[in-house]
C-alpha cells in the first residue's frame, strides 16, 4: 500500500501532520505500479469493522494499521489484529518503515489489561505482539512485554502468544525479561541483509539481532523462534542464502520472506518485485538448510497467518522429534 501524502491526523480537529519529519528532506523516490501477484481487496468488511472498533474501545495501535500493511483487509476480517504496544512513535527512523519517529509518549500503564481484554474480546487463539522501539527507556520496554504477556495469560490462558520485539540494543537484561514471561514464539526481525543496514536499518546492528535470536533459544530452549525479512530493496540472492545460513546458524526455527512495498515517497525505493516462482525457490532452499517453517511468498509478513503458522511449527517440530 502506498501512503502518497505522508501526512496523519493531527491532534487537533480538521489538522494533518507530517507523518515523518525527518524524511521531508530525502529526494522523492519513484513507486513503482505493483504487479497483479501483489494487488489485494480493499478492507471495509462487517468484521473488519467490528475488528477496528475493538481495537479503538481499548485504545490500542495496531501494526496493521500503522506501518500500512497489505493484508489488513483478510486478516481483519477474521478478527486476527497484531497489537503494537508501547505507543505509535518509535525512536529510530528506518528507511522502509511507515511507523512514525520522534520522542515517545510515557508507557500506559492500563495497556497491558487493554491489550488482554481485546485479545479475549476477539476469541483469539493465538496472539501477535509487538512494539515500536523505545530507545529512550531503560530497558527498551522488556518489562512491559512481559506485562501485557502476563496479562494475556491471566484472561485467556488458552491463547498462544508471539512476540515481534525490538533488538534491545545496548538493553542489558532486557531479553530476559522477555524469555522469563514465557511467550509461545520469540520473533524479531532481521529485515535485510547485512549490506543494506546503514542504508535500511542504520539505528540497528544485523549481528546483535542475530545474537538476540541465538540467546533467546539459549535461555529457553522449547521456545520457537523466528525472524523475516524483505526483499525487493536491491539485495543479491547469494546474500538472502546467507541470511538464511546465519539464522540457522543461530537456530532458528521459522524464516519468512515478504515484497518490501514503499510506504512514500519519501521512503527506500521498491527496486524490483520478486516474482511468486522466484518466493518458491527461496522456500525450498531454506526447507533445504533445516528450517521447521518457511513462509516466502510476496504478501508475506511476520504476523500474516500467524495462527495457522503456529500450529504447523508446533506440529514440524513433534515430527522432527519422532524421527
Amino acid at each position: 500500500m502506498v501512503t502518497v501524502l505522508d501526512t496523519r491526523n493531527g491532534a487537533a480537529a480538521g489538522t494533518a501532520e507530517v507523518r515523518h519529519p525527518e524524511k521531508q528532506r530525502n529526494p522523492d523516490t519513484p513507486i513503482l505500479r505493483k504487479p497483479s501477484w501483489i494487488r489485494v481487496k480493499a478492507p471495509g468488511s462487517p468484521v473488519y469493522q467490528e475488528t477496528r472498533r475493538i481495537m479503538r474501545d481499548n485504545n490500542l495501535n495496531t501494526v496493521c494499521e500503522e506501518a500500512g500493511c497489505p493484508n489488513i483487509g483478510e486478516c481483519w476480517s477474521k478478527k486476527h489484529a497484531t497489537m503494537m504496544i508501547m505507543g505509535d512513535i518509535c525512536t529510530r527512523a528506518c528507511a522502509f518503515c511507515n511507523v512514525r519517529t520522534g520522542l515517545p509518549d510515557a508507557l500506559d500503564p492500563s495497556e497491558p489489561e487493554n491489550v488482554a481484554r481485546a485479545v479475549a474480546k476477539l476469541g483469539l487463539q493465538h496472539v501477535v505482539v509487538t512494539s515500536v522501539d523505545r530507545d529512550d527507556l531503560s530497558d527498551g520496554g522488556a518489562a512491559h512485554f512481559a506485562s501485557v504477556i502476563a496479562a494475556i495469560r491471566k484472561r485467556s490462558p488458552g491463547t498462544t502468544i508471539e512476540v515481534l520485539t525490538p533488538d534491545f540494543l545496548r538493553k542489558d537484561g532486557a531479553l530476559e525479561k522477555v524469555v522469563e514471561a514465557t511467550p509461545d514464539v520469540f520473533n524479531h526481525n532481521l529485515e535485510t541483509v547485512p549490506s543494506l543496514y546503514l542504508t535500511i536499518r542504520p539505528g540497528s546492528r544485523y549481528f546483535h539481532s542475530l545474537r538476540l535470536l541465538q540467546r533467546a533459544k539459549e535461555l529457553d530452549p522449547a521456545l520457537f523462534t523466528k525472524s523475516g525479512i524483505m526483499v525487493g530493496l536491491g539485495e543479491e540472492r547469494n546474500a538472502v542464502l546467507q541470511v538464511m545460513d546465519d539464522l540457522r546458524s543461530a537456530n532458528v526455527d521459522f524464516v519468512t520472506i515478504g515484497q518490501y512495498l514503499q510506504p512514500t515517497r519519501k521512503h527506500a525505493a521498491v527496486e524490483r518485485f520478486v516474482t511468486p516462482e522466484e518466493f518458491k525457490a527461496y522456500e525450498q532452499v531454506a526447507y533445504g538448510k533445516g528450517f521447521l517453517l518457511v513462509s516466502a511468498t510476496p504478501l508475506t509478513r511476520s504476523s500474516y497467518h500467524a495462527g495457522d503458522d503456529f500450529a504447523r511449527l508446533r506440529a514440524a517440530r513433534t515430527d522432527a522429534l519422532a524421527r
